[in-house]
């Protein structure tokens, strides 16, 4: 019998490989939406936009790869239906497919903001390359893009758009930006930088509607101020987890797919990996939903290693990065329980580390442009050792001396 993998983006193309790679020598089945093979989802924003990557370097393994390592790849498929009884899948097409053990990593989509306009034309998304090259086309100078949302993909959609001439308006309904996701520093570092490049910031606003022209998205109703006119209209707040296929078929969800530690869902045959699922974090005490290509990477080889019964693999403190213009920042954990935050470096500078304390370990850092301090932050995580906020503060001691 098969092994069947559901959702062929980062999390199930490396979920595949790593079958592979622990020796497991029965059939794998790899079923995606998508007319592509798995592909890098990050560079849409960044590199693809700016014409710097091509399509095939986004692939992450050669469209060669599948065969020779006998992966049955089924492109441009959907399944909608997942029978747990009798292990078999229904799919759009109403054929059907068995499997022994299967692994879904349907990943997550866009949040959509309803509102009077909606069903406008002009709205822009950036899940896909066939977004992403949509967008492409219409980014250049005078083209005018309204961006909801101050996260770290709009705010990178931004700095790709600026650079390709486009005019940028990013409108936020916080006080500031990355608001739910950074402190008060990292949000006005990345302010300055935008408005150093051109972009447009309005905060405390609150979206109404849409305007339209001949069908076509033209402005943004806001409360209490006059519309904003634009030519686009991009929503960036957020993602919600495709786990509906996972709920129809009656496993244990709450806002993504419920795993375990090895990414064992509540029916001991399925598997859920990557931003679709809701995994435990012990050393936060708690669970949590990650978006982001280490965690899919890990879940992946969590996965496979229960699949062929090879040890635990050992766990991995959670990363992120986001790129804009020449800044590159890198995320290591996550900040909760903090009572305190040292700052390392000069923001002035564009080179400077954020460490999040909670009785005197690490609990997260935030490094621009400073991939040493990224580096032994992570570390530290790991060791959950001691560290002295006074030397850490002090740029005249190496950061591995601290």
């Amino acid at each position: 019998m098969s092994t069947v993998i559901i959702g062929a983006g980062h999390a199930g193309g490396a979920a595949a490989a790593v079958l592979r790679q622990l020796g497991h020598d029965q059939p794998i089945i790899l079923i995606g939406e998508e007319p592509h093979p798995p592909y890098q989802r990050p560079p849409l924003s960044k590199g693809w936009l700016k014409g710097e990557v091509g399509e095939d370097g986004l692939l992450l393994r050669p469209r060669a790869w599948y065969a020779e390592n006998q992966v049955e790849l089924r492109t441009s498929t959907r399944v909608v239906n997942i029978d747990r009884q009798a292990r078999q899948l229904t799919m759009s097409t109403d054929d059907t497919l068995s499997y022994d053990t299967l692994i879904l990593a349907t990943g997550s989509r866009a949040r959509k903001l309803v509102l009077p306009g909606s069903d406008l034309k002009g709205f822009l998304e950036l899940r896909t390359i066939e977004d992403a090259e949509a967008i492409k086309a219409w980014f250049r100078p005078g083209f005018q893009l309204a961006i909801i949302g101050g996260g770290y993909v709009g705010l990178e959609v931004a700095a790709s758009a600026r650079q390709l001439g486009a005019e940028v308006d990013v409108l936020e309904r916080e006080d500031r930006l990355l608001a739910r996701v950074a402190g008060p520093v990292m949000s006005s570092f990345f302010r300055d930088v935008h408005e150093q490049n051109g972009v447009r910031f309005h905060f405390g606003v609150a979206v109404e509607g849409y305007e339209g022209l001949d069908g076509h998205v033209s402005g943004v109703r806001l409360s209490g101020r006059p519309p904003l006119h634009c030519d686009a209209v991009l929503v960036g707040v957020g993602a919600v987890p495709n786990d509906d296929l996972a709920a129809a078929a009656g496993l244990a969800c709450d806002d993504g797919v419920i795993v375990d530690g090895r990414a064992r869902t509540s029916d001991s045959r399925v598997f859920a990996i990557g931003d679709v699922t809701r995994r435990p974090m012990t050393f936060y005490d708690r669970t949590l939903r990650l978006e982001s290509v280490p965690n899919a990477l890990e879940q992946a080889r969590q996965a496979a290693a229960a699949i062929v019964g090879a040890p635990e693999p050992k766990p991995e403190t959670p990363w992120f990065w986001s790129d804009q213009y020449d800044i590159k920042l890198q995320i290591g954990g996550m900040p909760f329980d903090v009572d305190a935050v040292v700052l390392r470096g000069d923001p002035a500078a564009r080179k400077f580390s954020l460490f999040h304390l909670s009785k005197g370990r690490v609990q997260a850092v935030e490094a621009i442009n400073s991939p040493p301090e990224f580096m032994v932050g992570r570390q530290w995580l790991a060791s959950r050792r001691e560290v002295d906020p006074a030397r850490l503060a002090d740029v005249s001691i190496p950061i591995k001396e601290v």
